[in-house]
């Protein structure tokens, strides 16, 4: 089974050795994705609504850089480092996910930065329709 890098124009480079998508067999996995600009600084700190957006917008990227669009995506993984953002974090997602949602689990974690207050994971199947 071939697999390929899915990597955005303007993608900086990652804080670990992963790329930020692997499509394989039409199936497109997008790594852990946090509210970090091209340099891997948080972006929005303290407003969790605003990094559920940049998070959501840059998967959203890597997915139409696969070829797909938000529509594909069958499940994520959502972290949130307080579940008192929670609430925050569902109105955001709910306008990137307006029709069948994808399937989901959510934890409360520490995540890879103190600033970072949400982190989420994608699937999306792009291939055959």
């Amino acid at each position: 089974m071939p697999k390929q890098a899915i990597i955005p124009p303007g993608t900086g480079v990652p804080l670990a050795p992963y790329v930020p998508g692997t499509l394989a067999d039409g199936i497109l996995y997008v790594s852990g994705t946090l509210p970090f600009d091209k340099d891997n600084n948080v972006v929005h700190a303290g407003d969790a609504s605003a990094q559920t957006r940049h998070v959501l917008e840059t998967i959203r990227g890597v997915v139409e850089a696969a070829g797909g669009t938000m529509d594909d995506v069958t499940f994520n993984h959502i972290f949130v480092k307080d579940f008192a953002d929670y609430p925050k974090v569902n109105a955001v997602y709910a306008e990137f996910f307006p029709g069948v949602k994808p399937a989901r689990y959510c934890i409360e974690a520490n995540l890879v930065k103190p600033d970072a207050l949400v982190e989420i994971a994608s699937i999306a199947h792009i291939g055959k329709k």
